[in-house]
């Protein structure tokens, strides 16, 4: 069956949209709850698949070249109730027939319109229980969306192809509308029995008011993008082997010092450097430390045994399993420190720079 078809494609398509949406999922949740929130992901993206999966079902089965030249012109329908009128035409129901009715349910036409009407009622449900849309604004946004994959139907998936090769139905438009309102005081009876969204928020903000490991490395890796980006563009300018020292030095020590201890990707997760006496040598402390645990202490092992090797006359291969013991070495103490950082453990390089992290979500956001 097509549906089922198109279906196992939004599923074997999710993991990489679902991946490529985690970065900025985290960087949003973290600027505005300070932690992200388990039954919140779990919505978000669900909802990422509902989405994925629906819009596969409008412009899947793809036709090729040959399909696309041996099809019959499609004439869109822009007479409303059309299918009432095809329903009537090849319904195969006799009232006085029990033995016809189903016959009658799984017929084409009323099979269409059931589908286009089911195919909607998630996206109420979501837009009532986790936007908190009201019944005008779900009928509204439902009809956009429906608009929307019918004119991606009209134009040919935006005329890429020379011709429409699905129809464009204005009953479609009705259908897919009411499934959304059907969908909207489904969920009034179903929240019942779920957390409300003020709740999940409140949730949120209670732990993030502590800074979490994951908070702390997504926070590293922001900093360090948002410091190779900088890097980057004054390179183009200015570029002598100094740059990439003093970039660094204004970045991660004079914007924190000055700056009540924020670096740009701490202000954004709401993390703040908090040192003794707000004292510039502390906050030097850190860094050098730091530095010296994820980069000089590791990476200088491999460069004393390749120092080594060439001042020594030790088998190749044997200096090929003290290079693979090395990695896996270096691997090994990426993996514990990462761990220490996501169980919250305080690390050694902060207990020597007395420099801790204090969230400052305050404020109750909603999306």
């Amino acid at each position: 069956m097509v549906y089922i078809e198109n279906i196992k494609t939004a599923l074997l398509f999710f993991p990489l949209i679902a991946f490529l949406f985690t970065i900025p999922f985290m960087l949003i949740q973290y600027h505005k709850y300070g932690a992200i929130n388990k039954f919140r992901t779990l919505i978000v993206y669900s909802f990422i698949l509902y989405i994925i999966t629906v819009y596969f079902l409008v412009i899947l089965p793809l036709p090729t070249k040959e399909q696309l030249l041996n099809m019959q012109e499609i004439k869109p329908n822009l007479m409303p109730f059309k299918f009432v009128i095809d329903i009537i035409k090849t319904s195969p129901l006799v009232i006085s027939d029990s033995s016809t009715y189903i016959k009658a349910i799984t017929n084409d036409s009323v099979y269409t319109v059931l589908f286009n009407i089911l195919m909607t009622i998630p996206f109420g449900m979501y837009l009532r229980y986790y936007y908190k849309c009201s019944l005008k604004k779900c009928t509204i946004i439902t009809f956009f969306l429906s608009l929307f994959f019918e004119l991606t139907q009209l134009t040919g998936l935006y005329f890429l192809y020379e011709k429409p090769y699905r129809c464009f139905d204005v009953d479609d438009l009705m259908m897919n509308t009411l499934g959304g309102v059907l969908g909207y005081y489904i969920m009034g009876i179903t929240k019942k029995f779920l957390p409300t969204r003020d709740q999940i928020d409140k949730k949120t903000l209670e732990c993030g008011k502590t800074v979490s490991g994951l908070r702390r490395i997504t926070m590293f890796f922001l900093d360090a993008f948002l410091y190779i980006f900088i890097q980057i563009l004054v390179s183009f300018f200015i570029n002598n082997i100094y740059t990439k020292y003093i970039t660094f030095t204004i970045y991660y020590i004079v914007i924190p010092y000055i700056w009540n201890g924020y670096t740009l990707g701490s202000k954004f997760l709401n993390v703040q450097l908090s040192f003794p006496n707000k004292t510039l040598f502390r906050l030097i402390i850190k860094r050098i430390v730091t530095i010296f645990h994820y980069i000089i202490f590791p990476f200088s092992i491999i460069y004393l045994t390749h120092f080594l090797h060439k001042m020594t006359t030790i088998n190749n291969y044997i200096m090929f399993i003290i290079y693979m013991f090395e990695i896996l070495f270096i691997l090994l103490w990426y993996i514990i420190s990462t761990i220490n950082i996501l169980k919250n453990k305080t690390i050694f390089y902060d207990n020597i720079s007395k420099v801790s992290f204090i969230s400052t979500i305050k404020r109750k956001d909603t999306v």
